[in-house]
């Protein structure tokens, strides 16, 4: 097979790529392929029967077009200091401007008007006090918020948009291998039910999103393809009564906040909060289960979650972090019997394993219900729950009753990011016609900034196109 451009992954920063490539007018011949299904083929049966079935081949929730977008709370963060490293290569003032753009293609295709965290200037500020008086900075970040399920619309909104202007995507097909030949990438070597296939192209976009992290890492290593040792982040989703987030959720909707807690001083942050959302259960290829959460625009729960991560930046010898990510996850899951493990913070302070009969009369009910009442602290390194034991607390005095006895901690949550691609504000690599977008190069972290990367790969290939 043959085309002009081939896109590995349709999630965010691929479907962007295309998507720009479009409406710049570009003529040449794009080809997607994702091992996933379509947006509309894509259904989780835990909805119907309460439990994770552990899908095969692939988990639905993380695989398929938009990625994991299409199941994700839908959070579109309108700042550059949210968002990953991507300013770092490109500038803040184009990546201020790049997110503006897109911003614009999303109200476009459905997403809703409102944006959460600008109404209230002066609670901000107090807000802001309280986190300095703790040690904490808070990022106060513009969210526009889609919402899981008017994200299922949107994107199949975009992938209908995508094939009617004559895009080609092949669902079910795995890219197995690049096709490299003196430093140049020629294409792909991709996999299906009908087996395997080369497909050139003059150019080659790798967006695989954190899906795809570890197998991208694993091609840098073998062709030679420059990269540094990324970051992982390992931690924790933690669950809360709405009433101790009510202020923080009507002001900010997000709390983003991060601090360098004694005695290790590594970064730890608040990630992905869902005001009356759901915590998840999510399961990679290695039948890894790993925690997120989501939240719905209609549908409401008791609670709000969020994540606490620990970032960890590995050096000489060691360079495999998301590895180690891994095994932490992979010791977890044992202890849980293949589930998520939950574990009240009051419990783990006590030294002590939490029981389901205490879950049962606690003010904090799980909403993952087949969340496995246990030790988290058994799996996980004592470095990482220090940092977050610490942190905790320091929340607790920006936002009273976080540190309760009663509040959940849900393990593992890992954040797996690629090892960082080497290229320039092209996004060019060190091999000739390869371009790595979003959270698998290791520049993006979340759906606008990888967003704003395919954007941005759109328009340089459509400017080299008509310059050539």
């Amino acid at each position: 097979m043959n085309t002009d451009v081939i896109i590995v992954g349709a999630g965010p920063a691929g479907i962007f790529t295309a998507l720009e490539m479009l409406r710049c007018g570009s003529k040449k011949k794009i080809l997607m392929l994702d091992k996933g299904k379509s947006v509309e083929k894509r259904r989780c049966p835990k909805s119907v029967t309460g439990t994770c079935q552990n899908c095969k081949p692939y988990c639905d929730i993380t695989t398929g077009f938009s990625g994991a977008g299409a199941f994700s709370d839908g959070k579109l963060s309108l700042s550059p200091e949210v968002g990953g490293d991507l300013p770092q290569l490109i500038g803040y003032e184009a990546a201020e401007e790049a997110i503006a753009y897109t911003d614009k293609i999303y109200l476009e295709f459905g997403a809703d008007t409102h944006v959460e965290g600008v109404s209230d200037p002066e609670k901000i500020k107090d807000i802001r006090k309280r986190a300095i008086k703790a040690g904490l900075k808070l990022v106060d970040c513009p969210i526009r918020h889609i919402g899981t399920e008017c994200a299922h619309r949107l994107y199949q909104d975009i992938e209908e948009y995508l094939i009617a202007n004559g895009v080609e995507i092949l669902f079910g097909c795995e890219c197995v291998d690049l096709l490299l030949k003196d430093g140049e990438c020629h294409g792909v070597v991709a996999r299906s039910k009908s087996g395997e296939v080369e497909i050139r192209a003059e150019r080659t976009v790798v967006a695989t999103g954190r899906r795809g992290a570890d197998w991208l890492e694993r091609l840098c290593t073998e062709h030679n393809i420059e990269h540094l040792p990324g970051t992982v982040d390992i931690g924790v989703r933690v669950e809360v009564r709405n009433e101790i987030m009510e202020n923080v959720n009507k002001v900010l909707y997000e709390s983003k906040l991060i601090g360098y807690p004694k005695p290790f001083k590594n970064k730890v942050r608040t990630f992905c909060q869902n005001p009356g959302g759901f915590v998840s259960q999510e399961n990679y290829d290695n039948d890894l289960a790993v925690v997120n959460g989501h939240s719905f625009k209609e549908k409401k729960s008791d609670n709000t979650n969020l994540a606490i991560l620990c970032s960890h930046n590995f050096s000489v010898p060691f360079n495999q972090p998301i590895a180690y990510a891994q095994k932490v996850g992979e010791l977890t899951n044992m202890l849980g019997a293949g589930h998520i493990l939950v574990q009240r913070f009051g419990d783990i302070l006590d030294g002590k394993r939490t029981w389901a009969k205490e879950l049962a009369f606690s003010n904090v009910r799980p909403t993952l219900p087949d969340a496995v009442a246990g030790d988290i602290t058994a799996a996980m390194p004592y470095r990482a729950m220090t940092n977050i034991i610490n942190f905790i607390q320091a929340v607790d005095e920006v936002v009273p009753g976080f540190a309760s006895n009663e509040t959940l901690l849900y393990s593992p949550e890992l954040k797996f990011y690629s090892n960082r691609v080497k290229m320039d504000e092209r996004f060019a690599t060190n091999v000739r016609g390869l371009h790595c977008l979003g959270d698998s190069s290791g520049w993006t972290r979340g759906l606008m900034m990888a967003s704003v990367m395919g954007v941005l790969m759109g328009r340089i290939i459509s400017e080299e196109e008509k310059n050539h």
